[in-house]
Formats: structure tokens, C-alpha cells, sequence
């Protein structure tokens, strides 16, 4: 086994190395003048179980060049497994037609990443489940909620906690994490008038007096979730939290979350933090090496993955 990264998350790959006990291949991964991405293997790899770690985050475009020329590279040095490790799938939320003419550019990447030459996919908490069927290749989708699960108990305990999903299409992410929790659950109905821009409309469960947490696997712009704490902060909520996967937070979204009354927002380390977010006083991150690392070895030995979350 042997681990390889791009330059979208050097830290992420750098931590999962070292919980496994080895070092990242050496590989000189740089850019043409024109920004034409060149990338050269400097160790032998011949016979391999390869593993390329690499989120597909802002600059979207770049980092998924360099994972599929990396894997190209990797092919054509004879490595003996390729397995793709995209700790945030980019292009995730374009899953279906959202109107006429438009691309499903989800399925696209995943048709680019199995082409290149990858063998198997290991991700985490896709935007879409249905995402897993478009590859003709094996991919293994990780969870979060554990994590989340264990940092909520030992954070809120005696308080009253309820998780709220900010949306409908969330709610079976946020009940899985109340049931880990023995919390209620509270759902917020919105109306949704174009793409990054949010309307709450209805709150369903009881908020009043308790601390709310929001679940949620990307925070983007922020708006939505933000909106969700002033709706429930409006119905009388003690305090609220969130906890999201994959902290994109592009554009103003940082001093969005600051001004928010989100007390605190947690995300996990699948995307590198900016400098922004790093200077935030109310945005932490939880690290999913151990986590990555785990499923790595678990795949490299043949052994079950999906039992991690038994």
C-alpha cells in the first residue's frame, strides 16, 4: 500500500500517512506556464496498491485535472490498484436535470474518474446517495455522523438537544445522529427561489427553550444554514449549533457565519481551511484522518468497510 496526494489537501493526506505509519510518495505535481497540469511519479510504483488523496474543492477545476492525470499516471506506471480517495466529491450537487438543457455533471466527473483509470472510489457523505450508482466502478461512501455523534455527546451532555435538518432532503442524515444521540428531531421546511438563495418558511418540532444543532453535509454560501438559525432562534431556541461535513464556505460565507447566531459551526478537515476560516472564532474542525486512514487499510487488506459504522 502506498499514498499518494494532489495538492488540494496536503495536511488531510499528510495526517493519514502518518496514522498508517508511512510516508506519501514522492511525486512532482506542477504547472506549465499556460497552468497545464504536469505531474511525475519520482518513485517506483510498479505492482502497487495506490491510494490518491485528493478533494475535488475550490479551484474545483484544478484539483479534479490533477487527480484524473495523476491516476493517468499512475496507470501507465504499471501501479497494480488505483484507488481514488476524494474525501469532498466536487460537482456533487449537480446529481440530476434541474430544469431542461441542463447537465447531470456529477455523473460526468464520475465517468472522467473511472476512464482515467481509477479501480475504486472511497468518499464521504455524498451530497446524493444515488451518486454511488454512477460509476461502473466500486466506491465506498464514509460518514461523518460517528464523529459528530461522539463530539455532540460529549459537548452537550444534561443539556436539551434537538437536531435539526435544515432541509427535507436532509432528513435521513439527521436522524441517524439523533437516534446516536437520543435527541428529538426538528425539520425546516423552506422554499427555495433559485440556486444559493433560501426562504424558511415552517418549522417542524419543538425548538422553544432548547439547544438546537443543525445537520448538514456542505455549507457553500451559508445562507441556508444562517437563515435556519435566525427561524430558529425566532421560535425560541436556547442556542444554535451546526455541524456540517464539507466546510466549502466560498465567498463571504466566513463573516456570514460570523455575524449568524450560530454559536459555534463545526466541519470536518475534508476540505483545507482557508486563512479565513482558520481566523474565525466560531468555526472548528474535527479531523477525519483516523477515520480515512482506517478505511484505507481496511480496503488495501480486503477487509469490510460498511462494518465501521455498525
Amino acid at each position: 500500500m502506498k499514498i499518494l496526494t494532489g495538492n488540494s489537501n496536503r495536511p488531510l493526506a499528510e495526517a493519514i500517512a502518518a496514522t498508517l505509519g508511512t510516508a506519501l510518495v514522492k511525486a512532482n505535481i506542477r504547472r506549465f506556464a499556460d497552468m497545464e497540469v504536469f505531474v511525475e511519479i519520482l518513485e517506483n510504483v510498479r505492482g502497487e496498491d495506490m491510494f490518491v488523496v485528493q478533494s475535488t474543492s475550490s479551484p474545483t477545476n484544478d484539483n479534479l485535472m490533477e487527480l484524473l492525470i495523476t491516476i493517468d499516471a499512475l496507470r501507465r506506471s504499471s501501479a497494480r490498484r488505483i484507488t481514488a480517495v476524494i474525501p469532498y466529491y466536487g460537482y456533487a450537487r449537480q446529481d440530476r436535470k434541474s430544469g431542461p438543457r441542463t447537465p447531470i455533471s456529477a455523473k460526468l466527473v464520475a465517468n472522467l474518474i473511472t476512464h482515467a483509470g481509477a479501480n475504486k472510489v472511497l468518499t464521504m457523505d455524498l451530497h446524493a446517495g444515488q451518486i454511488q450508482g454512477f460509476f461502473d466502478i466500486p466506491l465506498d461512501n464514509l460518514f461523518a455522523g460517528p464523529l459528530f455523534s461522539a463530539d455532540i455527546l460529549g459537548r452537550f451532555k444534561g443539556e436539551r438537544i434537538v437536531m435539526v435538518s435544515p432541509d427535507v432532503g436532509g432528513v435521513v442524515r439527521t436522524r441517524a445522529i439523533a437516534r446516536r444521540c437520543d435527541a428529538d428531531l426538528a425539520i425546516i421546511d423552506k422554499r427555495r427561489e433559485r440556486a444559493g438563495v433560501s426562504e424558511v418558511m415552517n418549522i417542524i418540532g419543538e425548538v422553544e427553550g432548547r439547544t438546537c444543532v443543525l445537520i448538514d453535509d456542505i455549507v457553500d454560501s451559508a445562507g441556508t444554514l444562517c437563515n435556519a438559525a435566525m427561524a430558529l432562534k425566532d421560535k425560541g431556541a436556547k442556542a444554535v449549533y451546526a455541524y456540517v461535513t464539507h466546510g466549502v464556505l466560498s465567498g463571504g460565507a466566513v463573516a456570514r457565519v460570523a455575524a449568524s447566531p450560530i454559536a459555534e459551526m463545526v466541519t470536518t478537515d475534508s476540505i483545507q481551511a482557508t486563512d479565513a476560516v482558520k481566523a474565525s472564532p466560531n468555526i472548528r474542525h474535527l479531523a477525519i484522518a483516523p477515520l480515512m486512514a482506517e478505511a484505507i487499510a481496511r480496503i488495501s487488506e480486503e477487509r469490510s468497510v460498511s462494518s465501521l459504522f455498525d
